[in-house]
């Protein structure tokens, strides 16, 4: 196992370098790169991924602790089965990719931007995406108990595994065929 700890990798371009079982404490990923980069069941502790573009990268079973992602922005990419864990995440940009599995509950997302992201069986339990965007995401057989999403725009998303009697929708953006769905989740017969 590789470790990184206390590196500076400002402004670093990582390509599409390949770690496997790595960990990385301390480093300063601030305004980094990657492209196709891969990241298999490493460990990230402490370290700064602000304002750092991430592109069609793989960041797969990953553990997150305590890690900042000021302005960080993902596009395409793939973090299945990753956790995250007292990490600063806003504000945070991911657009397209697949995260189904990851966990982040209680986790504070408030106007964060996921856009055309999977999500399925995604842990967003008591999470906070106030005024979020929340568009057009797979969030089939997603944990969303406790989850706030006030104020959040949630057009075009599967809101089918939605715990209703439990999340705050004050507010809530949704088309009318989402309606129909959150109307059945509430037990309404319609017809």
């Amino acid at each position: 196992m590789t470790s990184y700890s206390g590196d500076d990798l400002y402004g670093e371009d990582l390509g599409d370098r390949t770690y496997e079982e790595c960990s990385f404490f301390d480093v300063d990923l601030t305004e980094a790169t990657s492209q196709g980069a891969r990241f298999e069941q490493c460990t990230f502790g402490n370290v700064r991924f602000n304002a750092s573009r991430h592109t069609d990268s793989a960041f797969l079973r990953c553990t997150f602790k305590r890690c900042n992602f000021f302005e960080a922005e993902f596009t395409g990419c793939k973090l299945m089965g990753s956790s995250f864990t007292e990490c600063e995440l806003r504000p945070l940009t991911v657009h397209n990719g697949d995260w189904s599995f990851v966990s982040l509950p209680g986790s504070n997302l408030r106007g964060v931007t996921f856009r055309g992201v999977r999500l399925r069986e995604a842990d967003l339990s008591g999470a906070n995406l106030s005024e979020a965007v929340l568009a057009d995401c797979d969030l089939a057989a997603a944990v969303l108990r406790g989850i706030n999403l006030s104020k959040a725009d949630l057009r075009g998303s599967d809101l089918s595994a939605l715990d209703v009697a439990s999340a705050n929708l004050r507010g809530a953006r949704i088309t009318a065929d989402q309606a129909v769905v959150v109307a059945s989740l509430l037990g309404f017969d319609i017809s």
